[in-house]
């Protein structure tokens, strides 16, 4: 359908959270503003989400967006949905039919690039939304029931644009693996792109690579040792490629579910280093909480706690400095479930 002029509507400002000073060194994450509390749904109400304005909203920096409020839409506003059309899939007003397809694909590749420029570390969308889901929104074709194969065309646009940004629903959230992945994909992007931003040397490279390898190897130790061999060979490759290619499998490993047969391993591995400075006792106790552990009758929290105080007890250099041993702040108590 041709596009009508817009109807006047009451408009809530949906306000961009001022950049963190310089000595703040949270992260900023983008988040679907209705999250927020702000007052921007279809109907004119939000979905406030408790996690992320609770714990988690003191170690970062809100970063809101809502794209039908930003396209003009206003509040309240028709229901928008997708629909399947022979030549591809539509954003619609459910009502009237008004297509909204071509001004949203517009708007989202336009405010993506204004995103990749914010210095995100991370996002938050809301699910099932035409605009902001993830994954499985509703894709209406002819009478028939709609199917969950969607994707809304804000979170697409922003998918392609930044491929390696940590992005979540807030409905995943509520799963605690999903939820502490998503974290500790959040601060170790940071940590990332704050070694890139500034001019770094290839000794760097491999120190910033021997602090994660405990947690690279809990996620994918294929990938870890895939880049092992991309940072030995890094004198031989262009700087632009180097970065690319260590951010590209950095990522992706941290993406793949840390499962409790990897951490195991890794809670093995870390034994190892102060096992021989163990009495009898206190390496069965280690022992017999690692398999705790794996059996499920303990979380992932107790022998990484018992592990950390051997650690300092005996100043084991190499363990300390570890992101494993604290990849998030330990105030969200994340590993406390998982």
């Amino acid at each position: 359908m041709k596009r009508g002029p817009l109807p006047v509507h009451r408009v809530p400002v949906v306000k961009a959270l001022p950049a963190p000073a310089p000595a703040d060194d949270r992260p900023r994450i983008g988040v679907s503003a209705c999250l927020l509390g702000q007052p921007v749904r279809f109907d004119g109400g939000h979905k406030r989400d408790d996690f992320l304005l609770g714990s988690f909203a003191r170690f970062v920096c809100w970063v809101p967006v809502c794209p039908e409020v930003e396209l003009g839409l206003g509040t309240p506003r028709e229901t928008l949905r997708l629909e399947r059309h022979p030549d591809g899939l539509r954003l619609v007003m459910k009502k009237s039919g008004r297509d909204e397809t071509a001004a949203m694909r517009a708007w989202a590749a336009r405010r993506a690039r204004e995103l990749e420029g914010e210095g995100l570390s991370g996002y938050v969308l809301k699910k099932d939304s035409p605009s902001c889901g993830m994954e499985r929104v509703k894709v209406y074709e002819g009478a028939g029931a709609p199917t969950k194969s969607g994707r809304g065309l804000f979170a697409e646009a922003l998918m392609e644009r930044l491929p390696l940004l940590p992005v979540e629903e807030e409905g995943r959230l509520s799963d605690p693996r999903l939820r502490e992945n998503f974290i500790e994909r959040v601060f170790a992007y940071r940590r990332l792109q704050s070694f890139f931003d500034g001019r770094f040397s290839l000794g760097g490279l491999v120190a910033f690579h021997s602090a994660h390898k405990l947690q690279l190897m809990a996620h994918s130790p294929e990938l870890y040792r895939s880049l092992g061999r991309l940072v030995a060979q890094a004198r031989q490759l262009e700087r632009a490629r180097l970065r690319a290619d260590y951010e590209r499998g950095f990522m992706q490993a941290l993406s793949a579910l840390a499962t409790p047969r990897r951490q195991v391993n890794v809670l093995q591995h870390m034994l190892g280093y102060v096992s021989d400075r163990l009495g009898a006792g206190e390496r069965a106790e280690l022992l017999e909480v690692i398999e705790d552990y794996r059996g499920g009758l303990v979380p992932l929290v107790v022998p990484l706690t018992l592990l950390r105080h051997h650690v300092r007890r005996f100043e084991v250099g190499y363990l300390a400095g570890q992101t494993y041993l604290q990849p998030h702040p330990k105030e969200l108590m994340l590993r406390n479930h998982v």
